[in-house]
C-alpha cells in the first residue's frame, strides 16, 4: 500500500501525494514524481497501476493532485499555480527519498508542468519522463509547448503514441534533435493519447503498458549511473 503524504501548498492549502516504495530487495536508488493529466487525479487507473508497477521494478514512485484536483475541481488551475504546486511536492518528497536519486515527469498535462518546473527551477535530477507529452492543444499544431524545453539540464524521455492528437512523433522529432542526446523518443506504434492500441492489431494493451514501463525503468537507471 503506498503511503499517504500532506504537501503544504499555501497556509490554508494542502494535497495529498502518494508514495510507492520500491522493495529493498530491487531498489534501483531511484526516486520518480509523476503529476496526473488535466482531466483526471492520482487514483485514475493508469496512475496508480503506472506507480504499482514501477515500484514493483525497483523504482520508488510518487504520486499526487494538483490543488484543484485536490478541492474536487474539473478547470485546472493557471500554469503557475500548477508549477507551485509541483515544486511544493517536490520539496516535500526529497525529505522523504534519503540517498535516491530523483526524476520527475508525468501524464500529459503533468508532464508538460514537470518540464516548465524543471526549465525554471535550478533541480538536481536524474531525469524527466514524459508519458503523452501535449505538444500542443489538439488541432492547433502551430500553438506548440515546446519553447522552455531547451533550457531543461537533465536527460529527457519523451513516450508518445503514434496518434497522439496532442503531438505525433514526427511533430516532436524535430524539436527533439535540437535537444541533442539529452533527449530521446520512445514510440508506441499505433498508440494514442493514452497509448491505447486499436483492437485490430492484435496486441494487448497490457503488453503494451509492460514496453512502456520496462522501457522507462531501464531508461531512468541508465540515466541515473550516467549524470547530465
Amino acid at each position: 500500500m503506498p503511503e499517504t503524504i500532506k504537501v503544504d501548498i499555501a497556509p490554508a492549502d494542502q494535497v495529498t501525494a502518494l508514495l510507492y516504495p520500491a522493495g529493498a530487495s530491487n531498489s534501483a536508488g531511484i526516486s520518480l514524481i509523476l503529476g496526473h493529466g488535466a482531466g483526471t487525479d492520482q487514483r485514475n487507473a493508469f496512475m496508480v497501476s503506472f506507480a504499482t508497477e514501477l515500484a514493483e521494478r525497483g523504482i520508488e514512485a510518487v504520486t499526487f493532485n494538483f490543488l484543484y484536483t485536490e478541492h474536487r475541481r474539473r478547470i485546472p488551475d493557471r500554469n503557475d499555480r500548477l508549477e507551485v504546486c509541483y515544486r511544493a511536492v517536490i520539496d516535500a518528497v526529497r525529505h522523504r527519498i534519503g540517498r535516491n536519486k530523483l526524476a520527475i515527469g508525468g501524464k500529459s498535462m503533468g508532464g508538460r508542468i514537470a518540464s516548465q518546473v524543471a526549465a525554471n527551477t535550478p533541480l538536481d535530477l536524474a531525469g524527466l519522463v514524459f508519458l503523452g507529452y501535449p505538444l500542443h492543444p489538439p488541432g492547433k499544431p502551430d500553438q506548440l509547448r515546446s519553447k522552455h524545453l531547451p533550457s531543461i539540464r537533465a536527460p529527457m524521455l519523451f513516450v508518445q503514441g503514434a496518434r497522439d492528437a496532442f503531438g505525433t512523433p514526427d511533430e516532436l522529432r524535430p524539436i527533439i534533435r535540437e535537444l541533442g542526446t539529452a533527449a530521446e523518443l520512445f514510440v508506441i506504434e499505433d498508440g494514442d493519447h493514452s497509448f491505447k492500441v486499436p483492437k485490430k492489431t492484435g496486441i494487448p494493451q497490457q503488453d503494451v503498458y509492460r514496453s512502456i514501463l520496462g522501457h522507462v525503468v531501464q531508461w531512468l537507471n541508465e540515466a541515473a549511473r550516467h549524470p547530465n
